[in-house]
């Protein structure tokens, strides 16, 4: 390549694949028999760009068969130590006259002092006090990076401004200048830069070093594309020393002088005074921020010339001129409906559209699966979804692929972070327990033991605390773990180890405030406590490691303290900046990537994924602190500016030899939207669109996870063995044998209990338990003392069963007003007296065993006996009754008219429910309680007469055990459609399968 006057500024075509052009021209250019490249310095985008660019050496020597290989130094332009890395070229080090920079986490906690102080009483503050410093840092790093200073947020193109924002912004903008005064002085005492104040420093000390003295070694700045002034400053000496070079990636030569001048001003001002960035400027076009990067170059369109290498895995350029059109401005675009149909082509391209994420991913692996059995065909998986990336790795690991995600992960995602945030939630939650037994059965916890062994206890435990929410801490898990282990020994040891990691987290809920560092402390020691050193020991564990000790440290320093709610907020977001990238030695022809690690890399299939609205590009974001009219006019791109960047990372995976651009109809939101990128291409196809649909991977996807079509599920009706229908009928269960017998069925003959949740919200049956529980043990004191009363009692009763506080906050009162009126009507009694509590009592009914238990019963004057029943809510109706349900009361009553309760004597005569729900007397002075006879007495005109009652019964007990327990009737679900059924077994039933479309008669 000849060498030729004026700035050098290349540019790659986007089919010529960058890095391995920019290779392929290097070599010739500044290789050296003796020394190799070992003298060129490259000035790279960052860390991802150096590996790109050195494995395009080693891809280069080894198609050239070169024996040795002497690689070029390679400096990242967005390091700190840019001058260390730069070594030789900056000597003497003057740059080191230059101070340190800000570490991140020490400036998030200066920021935040300085925000509570500047606010006031009005300052948030814990987990939303960083969440508003982190927002100002990112902020200033903004303005920094675009070289605006504090003192422009007072000029007058900002104050011209002022009075036409709202308050809100008006506020947020006083706030932002008074922090962003404070911190430039605390800066000057701690003798130190922000980092991107910094990074602006080296680069304009380099360039004025390297303009006054030019490295006497060729310097190149490959793939450079940031716009940054003092960046731009750089490069333009770059690009006029005699042995430098800008080379610049994908940037359109071919586009009309029309079209460039469509892109608007990027930066360049056509009057005093006027604004670098105008509304209409089209800031989401892939060349813009291009545009901007020449502008403040101070270079011309034309001065940029072509690099007339190619690479390895260059495309053929027939797709070019389709390409260059592909993202016209609004204007521009009028030109497609002129365009034949040989500009239109995008030879190369296939088009995937597939139903939901799943599927786009099975079909993602697909195609790399087939990829993959072509020799040395490499292929990447580009998406900014990382979502969808780790589903394409787990798909690719089904075949022995390993492609690991070099997008990375959040801390917060992997084992060890979350691990961690589990910790902290402990803390915020005092130990609940879906965050405890979250904990617990983390795959890194086992507590010293074996991990069998651990889960084991874990599993009793966990069973046990199923139920209604209880209070916080370790004393449920405690009276839990103390019953189980008089049956297993190991309980004891596994809580032994619980409350020793975990006791010192739920003391720290206690307080009114957490100093963070000591948080952390107690974090670390209970996760070490728990997992020993695997907490520490992977990639994930080191992240973990690294994030901890700088922000212990830190937060040390500030004093900052936080709220113990809290502590899981704050570390989240905290965890959710730091990314963990997978170590390398995964399949050396699979990658995939995230939109920063793919640019410049290259493969000969590329398959563009996630290409949804708000997936990519990403939705565009107002800046929380500046208002877009005062960015405007300090001279900041809008956030739009971010989807130019996107287009260009698209634009440029498009000139891979094969491309697959796809996308999913759904997400887990619904339908979605297809990317505006994506929209352009189909609309440049037009009538071609058909023949770029990939539609045979889609449908191989589908074929992976099709199963054969199923029967439809008719209702059930099993017929167990005469054996397996000798069982006993309890009171409350005829109902359900005459109602819905496949729940009895279920329940009796199958032994299949209802599960609780974990944390479950107090259900009607546990609040039952819990007046049945107070008022047994109150019935039986008053035996003792029958001057006994209630309320101490119910406390008593609910502190026993930990019970939430929110829980007994919103029920308590009602309650203690049900049973003061309970109280008040058993202590007025003359003629009627209290004869048991939840009493026992059972019979044997036409050869079989029937029990019940009565809430209490009480005799009557006459000497007959009455039957009472406790309801929470609203009792059984006499309609109910007289249908042939609700019918406890009258199995209790034949229990007793033969002597089924023992030490009792007489006939049941009165059947009553006790309900603790609203009174329906107004002379109700409590306002909660009430009795009510299910039969047909008083003014009720429907129902069972008493004396039919109990014959009623008898018959309904008969039928129910001549067809289903000495009987073959089948235990059909829900037989009786009016039965008031629990859903207790509906998934067991598979119900929604087969009630839409039930014509009565069809069973299984």
């Amino acid at each position: 390549m000849a060498e030729r006057q004026g700035p050098k500024v290349y540019s790659i075509a986007a089919h010529r694949g960058f890095a391995d052009a920019l290779v392929a021209g290097l070599v010739p250019r500044y290789a050296n028999d003796e020394f190799g490249l070992a003298r060129l310095t490259l000035l790279v985008p960052s860390s991802r760009a150096r590996r790109t660019i050195s494995e395009a050496f080693i891809r280069h020597a080894g198609e050239q068969r070169t024996p040795g290989l002497l690689m070029p130094r390679m400096a990242v332009v967005g390091d700190l130590d840019l001058d260390e890395t730069l070594g030789p070229l900056l000597d003497p080090l003057g740059a080191a006259d230059i101070p340190r920079a800000i570490e991140p986490q020490r400036r998030l906690f200066a920021l935040a002092r300085l925000i509570a102080d500047t606010m006031g009483d009005e300052a948030p503050g814990g987990a939303t006090l960083l969440r508003l410093a982190r927002e100002t840092g990112a902020t200033m790093d903004r303005l920094l990076v675009e070289g605006v200073g504090p003192e422009e947020l007072v000029g007058e193109s900002v104050l011209d401004l002022f009075g036409s924002l709202s308050d809100h912004w008006q506020r947020s903008l006083h706030l932002f200048a008074t922090v962003q005064a404070k911190w430039l002085e605390q800066l000057q005492q701690w003798d130190a830069l922000d980092a991107a104040a910094r990074r602006n420093r080296l680069f304009d000390w380099a360039a004025a070093r390297w303009r006054a003295a030019p490295p006497e070694t060729p310097i190149v700045a490959a793939g450079v594309t940031s716009a940054a002034p003092s960046l731009a400053r750089l490069l333009r000496v770059v690009a006029d020393c005699d042995q430098g070079a800008v080379i610049l990636p994908d940037f359109d030569l071919t586009m009309p002088q029309a079209v460039w001048d469509e892109l608007g001003r990027a930066g360049a001002t056509p009057e005093p005074g006027a604004t670098p960035f105008a509304r209409e400027d089209a800031v989401t076009h892939p060349q813009y921020h291009l545009k901007l990067l020449l502008n403040r170059m101070g270079i011309a369109r034309e001065e940029v010339q072509p690099w007339h290498r190619r690479g390895i895995a260059a495309a053929q350029p027939e797709r070019s001129h389709a390409l260059g059109s592909l993202f016209l401005p609004p204007e521009a675009s009028k030109g497609w409906v002129d365009l034949p149909a040989e500009k239109r082509r995008l030879a190369g391209v296939r088009i995937m559209t597939c139903a939901n994420p799943e599927e786009e991913a099975q079909a993602v692996a697909l195609l790399v699966r087939e990829a993959v059995e072509q020799p040395e065909k490499r292929v990447a998986v580009v998406t900014p979804d990382r979502a969808l990336a780790r589903r394409v790795v787990h798909h690719l690991d089904r075949w022995n692929i390993t492609a690991d995600d070099s997008g990375g992960r959040p801390l917060s995602q992997t084992a060890a972070g979350r691990l961690f945030l589990l910790l902290a939630e402990i803390v915020a939650e005092d130990a609940a327990p879906v965050s405890l037994m979250g904990l617990l059965g983390h795959p890194l916890v086992d507590g010293g033991m074996e991990r069998g062994v651990w889960l084991r206890q874990l599993r009793r435990v966990e069973r046990a605390l199923r139920g209604p929410r209880k209070a916080g801490g370790l004393a449920p898990v405690a009276a839990i773990a103390a019953r189980l282990a008089q049956r297993h020994g190991r309980v004891a040891d596994w809580y032994a180890a619980v409350d020793q990691a975990l006791s010192p987290l739920v003391a720290l809920h206690r307080q009114d405030a957490i100093p963070m560092h000591a948080l952390l402390d107690a974090l670390v020691e209970s996760g070490e406590a728990l997992c020993g050193e695997k907490l520490w020991a992977r990639e994930d564990g080191r992240s973990l490691a690294g994030f901890v000790e700088e922000l212990r440290r830190h937060a040390r320093e500030a004093g900052f303290a936080l709220a113990p709610g809290e502590a899981a907020i704050a570390l989240r977001d905290a965890m959710e900046q730091v990314a963990v990238r997978p170590p390398y030695g995964g399949h050396a022809r699979v990658q995939v990537l995230g939109l920063l690690e793919s640019r410049m890399n290259r493969a000969e299939l590329v398959i563009c994924a996630g290409l949804n609205e708000g997936v990519w590009p990403v939705r565009g974001g107002i800046d929380a602190l500046l208002a877009p009219p005062v960015l405007r006019a300090l001279g900041v791109p809008g956030a739009d500016f971010r989807i130019g960047l996107s287009a260009h990372d698209l634009a440029g995976a498009l000139g891979a030899p094969e491309v697959v651009l796809s996308r999913s109809e759904r997400d887990e939101a619904g339908p979605a939207i297809p990317s505006r990128f994506l929209l352009r291409v189909q609309a440049l196809l037009g009538e071609l669109l058909d023949r770029y649909e990939d539609r045979e991977t889609v449908a191989l996807a589908r074929a992976m996870t099709r199963a054969p079509s199923a029967p439809a599920y008719s209702r059930p009706a099993p017929q167990p063995q005469p054996e397996q229908r000798k069982v006993d009928i309890s009171a409350t269960a005829l109902d359900r044998l005459l109602g819905d017998p496949y729940q009895f069925y279920a329940d009796r003959i199958m032994g299949l209990k209802d599960l609780d949740a974990l944390d479950a919200e107090p259900s009607a049956q546990w609040q039952g338990t819990v007046a049945h529980a107070i008022l047994q043990r109150w019935h039986e004191t008053r035996e003792r003392d029958p001057a006994a009363r209630l309320a101490p009692i119910m406390q008593a009763v609910l502190d026993e069963e930990n019970a939430d506080p929110l829980m007994r906050g919103l029920w308590q009162p009602r309650l203690e007003a049900a049973l003061r009126w309970i109280e008040e009507e058993i202590g007025a009694y003359d003629d009627r007296r209290v004869l048991a509590v939840e009493k026992q009592g059972a019979m044997t009914f036409d050869g079989v065993h029937v029990h019940g238990r009565a809430d209490r019963i009480d005799r009557l004057a006459d000497g007959s006996l009455a039957i009472i029943d406790y309801k929470t809510g609203t009792p059984p109706s006499a309609a109910r009754v007289e249908a042939g349900f609700a019918l406890q009361l009258g199995v209790l009553g034949l229990i007793a008219e033969r002597g089924g309760f023992e030490g009792l004597v007489g006939d049941a005569q009165g059947y009553e429910y006790w309900s603790l729900g609203k009174a329906k007397d107004a002379e109700n002075r409590y306002g909660f309680g009430y009795v009510d006879v299910p039969l047909k007495v008083g003014r009720k005109t429907s129902g069972v007469a008493p004396e039919e009652f109990l014959p009623l019964t008898a018959d309904k007990l008969t039928l129910a055990i001549n067809r289903f327990i000495k009987g073959n009737d089948s235990f059909t679900a829900r037989e009786n459609p009016d039965y008031p059924a629990y859903d207790t077994y509906d998934q067991l039933m598979r119900l929604d399968e087969w009630i839409a479309h039930q014509d009565g008669g069809e069973t299984a």
